[in-house]
């Protein structure tokens, strides 16, 4: 199950991840009340999709020299005129394919002073078999492209089960992403809440790129992204209102296993077979061992209630004894 950037934003700001103001409209007339109930006066109109990519991608319907699926815009008026520009388009990106995707949802949030893009990402770490923190210092950008041509800027760190993430976990992942002062403050808060929130709604990947630190000296979860295993939402409520419905890529050109292209990349593919075989392996034997025992104990009761209801051998009248009956009251 995919869930979208203000879903997924929702989510994590419920456990305590720094997010920022933001409104989901389905409309072009619902933007200007969207912004106006915003601080301001930055604003970022994002394309709700399933896909990455979408600020570099562009609109089949709009012309060569149009912005993409996320714009800035300075002023209320800029924020309707995205507004009218993108819904309803068809945004094509480099994870969408060239037939692309139709916007039909906005994300209108307040706009951030960025000083430096971070990534961060939670996955299962398979040479370990335990979730693992993957981060860099070059985010808001193709991840890929850093694992292939810089692998060295891509730091992991496992976490222990057991213990959880810990201040020396945090420590590390502050220093391989060269935070200090209050972004080190904030550290300390914010992946605990991103490692709680992955082991309590059975994702399979929780991706934040990029996360940033501002001009201010705090974190902010600026763009996430999340993905699970369970095809069905019975985690929680907020799970059910999360999932929305899709179109449902062909059989052809579908990923195995039920992967949406979207979560695939070089840097996290040496961990998916074991992201697609715990979750799995724990859900089927859980569910096995819970048949077995509903099979024997129904096995126990069937026969039993069986008996009550047949008639015993003793009572049974064959042919032979009904003959032997009616002979021997005839006599009688």
């Amino acid at each position: 199950m995919n869930i979208h950037e203000y879903q997924a934003k929702a989510l994590l700001k419920g456990y305590g991840a720094p997010v920022a103001q933001g409104v989901a409209i389905l409309k072009v007339e619902e933007a200007e009340a969207a912004a106006k109930s915003l601080p301001g006066p930055l604003y970022v109109v994002k394309s709700q999709i399933h896909a990455g990519g979408r600020g570099k991608g562009k609109f089949k319907e709009l012309g060569p020299d149009a912005k993409g699926g996320v714009r800035l815009a300075k002023s209320i008026d800029e924020v309707v005129a995205h507004a009218k520009e993108m819904l309803g388009n068809t945004l094509v990106t480099a994870q969408t394919g060239e037939a692309g995707k139709q916007v039909n949802r906005l994300y209108i949030e307040d706009g951030a002073d960025i000083a430096r893009e971070l990534y961060c990402s939670l996955l299962v770490d398979r040479s370990v078999g335990k979730v693992a923190f993957v981060v860099s210092t070059e985010g808001g950008m193709d991840i890929e492209a850093v694992a292939h041509d810089t692998p060295e800027k891509i730091h992991t760190i496992a976490i222990d089960p057991e213990a959880g993430v810990t201040a020396a976990d945090v420590a590390a992942i502050s220093k391989a992403l060269q935070l200090d002062g209050a972004a080190a403050e904030d550290a300390k808060t914010l992946f605990p809440a991103l490692y709680k929130a992955f082991g309590e709604k059975d994702m399979a990947l929780l991706e934040v790129n990029p996360l940033i630190v501002m001009k201010d000296g705090h974190l902010r979860v600026l763009d996430a992204k999340m993905s699970s295993m369970v095809t069905r939402c019975s985690v929680t409520t907020t799970s059910r209102r999360c999932a929305t419905r899709q179109k449902k890529t062909p059989r052809k050109s579908r990923p195995p296993s039920g992967i949406s292209p979207t979560w695939r990349s070089t840097a996290t593919s040496a961990a998916w077979s074991t992201v697609l075989a715990l979750p799995w392996r724990r859900w089927t034997s859980s569910s096995s061992t819970a048949r077995s025992r509903r099979t024997s104990a129904t096995s126990a009761v069937v026969p039993a209630r069986r008996r009550l209801l047949r008639p015993s051998r003793s009572s049974r009248q064959t042919p032979r004894s009904k003959a032997f009956s009616s002979t021997s009251s005839a006599a009688s």
